[in-house]
């Protein structure tokens, strides 16, 4: 069965980082495109970031500049760097890999 572990999430103060990762059961996942999404309080979930197997990438508007998202086929793991946050940024963070999610992990930046 595969699994979706998801690691990196808390508090933070405005400005400050994080680094969330997304480590995956199974040895396939270097085909699939890789992505980290998001869900704030009272708000539908969106896109944060993707990451294809050839490593192009695409960012929502609001955290280009701010987040970065990589892969390592190796460890079948995915990261979000995440730099200059803001408290809009709160929200629980899910990892997807192909039709899998990650349990998500509570991303709170408030001072």
């Amino acid at each position: 069965q595969v699994q979706l572990v998801e690691s990196g999430g808390g508090l933070v103060q405005p400005g400050g980082s994080l680094r969330l990762s997304c480590a995956a059961s199974g040895s396939i996942f270097s085909i699939y495109v890789m992505g980290w999404y998001r869900q704030g309080p009272g708000k539908q979930r969106e896109l944060v970031a993707i990451i294809r197997p050839g490593g192009n990438t695409n960012y929502a508007d609001s955290v280009k500049g701010r987040f970065t998202i990589s892969r390592d086929n190796a460890k079948n793991t995915v990261y979000l760097q995440m730099n200059s946050l803001k408290p809009e940024d709160t929200a629980v963070y899910y990892c997807n890999i192909g039709i899998w999610w990650g349990q998500g992990t509570q991303v709170t930046v408030s001072s």
